[in-house]
Formats: structure tokens, sequence, C-alpha cells
């Protein structure tokens, strides 16, 4: 059974790199409220469960960390763990936004001994896992202080540092385009090396999933259970073919 742990108990320190994936617990939180007019809240949650199963599984995957799940809310840890691979700590969010939730997230991963921390979504499901390789890279090498990668809608699906970065999170106009470029700007500001990772998607609204389904047509590797459920509802007609 996977661990949880918070912020005031004990952690073992590990001289591995945490990576952390933010997670809301499907059924127990609201998820993907902007695709419910596609495909109803029933199916939006189901669709963000394999985005959250097939992340997880990909992470798993990657030697060289250590992995954890950042979930919200804290009531839900025994449905978050169901869905855990062994390899897996849990770790319940806390904060009052985003900002907060992801500062104390790092801060806490740090504080307990890790190199560096590191915090990706869970609603970028084709995200190649090389692009997390290269973020632990440049981070315990020592050649950058903070590493992020943008999305295609002006924010990031990764953030991480070798030291807590609270300028990063504070006061940010979360879910806008001005996310990406109000964090690069304050990392320069503040004298932080950041490296930038290559851009990728995650799945916000209906125009993402369309897009999700081109790149995935006729795809046997890489988020298995996210392809099968595109196909799926493209199939009987829930998403049309684009």
């Amino acid at each position: 059974m996977c661990g949880v742990w918070c912020a005031v108990e004990p952690v073992t320190p590990s001289r591995k790199p945490a990576v952390a994936v933010m997670a809301k617990v499907p059924g127990a939180a609201a998820v993907k409220s902007r695709l419910h007019p596609a495909l109803g809240a029933a199916l939006a949650t189901r669709l963000y469960e394999c985005f959250l199963r097939d992340r997880l599984d990909a992470l798993a995957a990657v030697d060289g960390i250590d992995r954890v799940i950042a979930f919200t809310p804290e009531e839900a840890a025994a449905a978050v763990a169901e869905l855990a691979p062994q390899s897996f700590t849990l770790v319940a969010q806390r904060g009052s936004d985003l900002g907060a939730r992801l500062d104390n997230l790092l801060t806490d991963l740090l504080v307990a001994g890790h190199p560096a921390a590191i915090a990706i979504d869970s609603d970028s499901p084709t995200l190649p896992m090389t692009y997390v390789s290269r973020a632990v890279g440049v981070l315990t090498s020592g050649e950058t202080d903070a590493v992020v990668g943008p999305c295609d809608d002006g924010g990031y699906y990764l953030i991480g540092s070798r030291r807590p970065c609270a300028e990063l999170f504070t006061s940010m106009p979360w879910s806008t385009e001005r996310v990406l470029r109000l964090t690069l700007e304050r990392a320069h500001r503040s004298g932080l090396r950041m490296h930038v990772l290559p851009a990728w998607f995650d799945i916000d609204t209906e125009a993402d999933l369309y897009r999700l389904q081109r790149e995935t047509a006729g795809q046997h590797t890489g988020p298995l259970r996210t392809i099968a459920l595109v196909q799926e509802l493209s199939a009987a007609g829930v998403l049309a073919q684009h």
C-alpha cells in the first residue's frame, strides 16, 4: 500500500529527485469542467481518470526518481491509493489556490531531502516522459535552478526547482495565457537560471480533445486507456471525426 504523508509528518530523506503528479481524485472532485458541454460530467470524469492512470503508468517507468501523487481532496486518500502503483508516495495537496499548492508541495519535497522537486500535470496524456527525464537531468546536473515545460495555451505542464521559489507562484493569474510569461519574467527578476523544455499541449477544451483524437488516431502505443476511450467515443459518435 502506498504511504501517505503531510507536511507536519517526518519523511525519510532521499537522494533522488522527486517528481509529483498533481491530481484531482476522480469522483471526489470536479474535473474537466470545460469538457462537460461536449461530454457531460460523467464522461469527462471517466476521461480524466484515463489521463491520470496513464500518467502514473508512464511515470512508473522513469528511472532515477522518487514518484509522488499530490492529490486533492485530502479526504480521498483511500480512493487515490486504489489508483496508485506501489512505487508512488501519496501527498495531500494543501493551499488556498494552485500557486500555494505548488509552492507547498515543492518546498515540502525539497525540505524532505530531495535534491530537486518537480510537479507535472495529469491532463497532458501524450506528453513524452523523455521531457520529464530531461527536466530531472538539467536540475540534478546543476546547470539550472529551475525548469518549466510550456503548454500551448500559455500555461505549463511541468515546473521544478532545486530550491524553494515562492516568487514563481504567488499572486499568479492561474488559468490564463499569461502564466508562462509571468513565470519566466519572475524567474529572470529573481536571478533564477530557468531551463525551458519543449512545448506540449494539455486537454482542457473541446478543441484540445479533437486534437487528441487526431494525434492518437490509429495509435497503439502511449496512453493506452486514453486512446481506447477516445476511440470508443469516436465510434459512438460522441466525438465527430475531425
